[in-house]
């Protein structure tokens, strides 16, 4: 069973996803033929733990869990968790990597790698056209550019605030008593989009409490943050030199509203991987692999496989 979702090579045109890509995820295909190697990525992060499972050439599933506080506990989790519905045990995995805010505490991976390391290897695999990533993490945002390889190039780091994150999406979220998972939807509803005065989180959420006391819909709220924070993404990406074509990882970019708003601000579509959330556990994955075989035994890569 091929992976519908597993990269975007020459000649392969319906691989490639463009834009907010809604309800779309990976597939879990399971155990393949006996003696097959698979190779584990886990991305352990300050809010979200994921996994994701490979083998020699597709994707066999994913996985993703509350870090809660707990990396020790979350690693363990999301791995078990994810070989459990794979059907496969510890044994089954030839190799695993971590990377994440807590890959320190993956006791079972062979090595620990950069999330952006990571992430430019899973968007490369995904679409070899992408050389500018942006990642709305939780903690902060990073804008990094790419080979046609998925190397890293160079990297600007927004620094641990949370007004150039993902974390105000979940203070203003909060405040105007909405689940994150609705902001999107409500943001595409606005009439007329609130302007920001202030790129801070604490300042941004004292003025959604004014403008919600002075009747402002929340929809035009919304609107206005997720301009403002795309305003700030595209910024630190313009500052390493913007080239196309663009992707947009991490868990803000499942956030439908923040996509059109980057897209809005460039002018032209933003690349959007399936569950971008999962680009660094999938690099990890490829990452892992790649250095099982390193020793010169014969494998295909991803995408010579598809080709």
């Amino acid at each position: 069973m091929m992976s519908p979702w597993k990269w975007q090579g020459q000649g392969q045109e319906k691989g490639r996803v463009v834009g907010y890509n809604e309800g779309k995820s990976w597939p879990q295909v399971g155990p393949g033929e006996k003696g097959m190697a698979y190779f584990l990525g886990v991305d352990i992060g300050s809010a979200l733990s994921k996994a994701m499972v490979i083998d020699e050439e597709e994707i066999r599933g994913s996985n993703a869990c509350p870090s809660g506080g707990g990396f020790r506990a979350a690693a363990e989790r999301v791995k078990g968790e994810l070989l459990s519905k794979l059907g496969l045990s510890q044994g089954d995995i030839a190799r695993s990597a971590a990377t994440g805010y807590g890959s320190g505490q993956a006791s079972y991976a062979q090595e620990r790698i950069t999330d952006m390391t990571c992430h430019g290897r899973g968007v490369a695999h995904l679409f070899p056209s992408v050389r500018t990533i942006v990642d709305v993490g939780d903690l902060s945002s990073k804008a990094f550019r790419i080979d046609e390889r998925g190397n890293l190039l160079n990297f600007l780091n927004s620094g641990k605030c949370a007004g150039g994150s993902g974390r105000i999406l979940k203070v203003v979220a909060k405040v105007l008593q909405t689940g994150i998972e609705e902001l999107g939807a409500l943001s595409l509803e606005a009439g007329e989009r609130v302007e920001f005065s202030t790129g801070c989180a604490v300042f941004a959420e004292t003025e959604v409490i004014s403008r919600v006391a002075e009747g402002v819909p929340k929809e035009n709220i919304i609107a206005g943050l997720h301009w403002a924070l795309a305003s700030q993404l595209n910024s630190l990406a313009e500052r390493i030199g913007i080239e196309r074509d663009y992707a947009l990882v991490g868990g803000g970019a499942r956030d439908k509203g923040l996509v059109k708003a980057l897209e809005e601000i460039n002018r032209f579509a933003v690349i959007v991987p399936p569950e971008p959330h999962m680009t660094s556990a999938l690099g990890a994955a490829l990452i892992a692999r790649d250095h099982y075989y390193r020793n010169g035994d014969s494998v295909r890569s991803f995408r010579d496989s598809a080709e």
